[in-house]
């Protein structure tokens, strides 16, 4: 892949990064704010409510955290010059998957085996 290329990705990449950050700050934030308040509630089926609502903002801000996590690791691939790469066969991932998926670590091909197996990949390194 070509360093205009690279860059291109740097910056969809460093843009969704920021955009992440500050979306897994909010969802931190509105997490921490519920489990904060006492808002007297002690009706069951309030408190039933509340901790459902408390676990839904805890596991956006999971999957917010760990999308984060992903945009680091594409990043650092673009640094160490492995971006584009698919990490279990060594090819080179089609630009078009990684314009749908800027943070893809495989071809389809393997993402494909993989998903197939559990999910769980032998080959790759972190």
């Amino acid at each position: 892949m070509d360093a205009e290329k690279v860059e291109h990705y740097r910056k969809i990449l460093t843009d969704q990064l920021r955009q992440q950050t500050e979306a897994t700050r909010a969802n931190q934030s509105d997490a921490l704010e519920m489990a904060a308040a006492d808002d007297g509630v002690k009706d069951v089926a309030d408190q039933s409510v509340k901790d459902v609502s408390q676990e839904i903002e805890y596991r956006l801000s999971e999957r917010a955290s760990q999308v984060v996590a992903d945009i680091d690791q594409a990043l650092l691939r673009i640094d160490e010059g492995s971006y584009g790469v698919c990490a279990r066969c060594g090819k080179d991932i089609p630009e078009r998957r990684l314009d749908a998926l800027p943070t893809a670590r495989y071809d389809a091909e393997c993402q494909s085996l993989i998903e197939q197996s559990s999910g769980e990949d032998e080959h790759a390194t972190l």
